[in-house]
């Protein structure tokens, strides 16, 4: 691997730790050249396709689940490990349901996780996925996650 701070074309493995997720693996590596250190993270690549609204296809990108959900729970008291942990619950549950998954059961696997874990995380993710277009429907999705009519 290549050193990000002096472009030397290899480096050295110093620790290797498996995450406590088990999904991916973790390496602290060093530069011979400059000594500098940096840690690396190496993931099973996820080889399902996303089918969008507009019915394109393009391969699932964690990254992206990832922010999304972490601008949800942005200011909120969620830990980052939670959060990294929905993300990979969801990617596991792609995984399992095959090739090619549309982006509305992506959704709404997102939006039964947040529920669990944060409300507010919930509704500023739901605004956003389901287009809420005004007042009202910010009230109709908190009418129904309140359980009144």
């Amino acid at each position: 691997m290549k050193c990000p701070y002096c472009g030397y074309p290899e480096t050295n493995v110093i620790d290797s730790r498996e995450s406590s997720d088990g999904l991916s693996v973790r390496r602290r590596r060093e530069c011979p050249k400059c000594k500098r250190r940096f840690t690396t993270y190496e993931r099973i690549e996820t080889n399902v396709i996303v089918i969008k609204k507009d019915g394109r296809r393009e391969a699932f990108d964690r990254q992206k689940l990832f922010n999304g959900v972490q601008k949800a729970c942005e200011k909120r008291p969620i830990p980052m490990e939670d959060i990294e942990k929905l993300v990979n619950d969801v990617e596991m549950t792609l995984r399992a349901r095959g090739q090619e998954v549309s982006s509305r059961e992506i959704g709404n696997i997102v939006m039964k996780k947040l529920k669990k874990l944060d409300k507010i995380a919930y509704i500023r993710f739901a605004s956003v996925y389901k287009e809420f277009a005004d007042i009202d429907d910010f009230r109709n999705e908190l009418s129904k996650l309140s359980g009144k009519k």
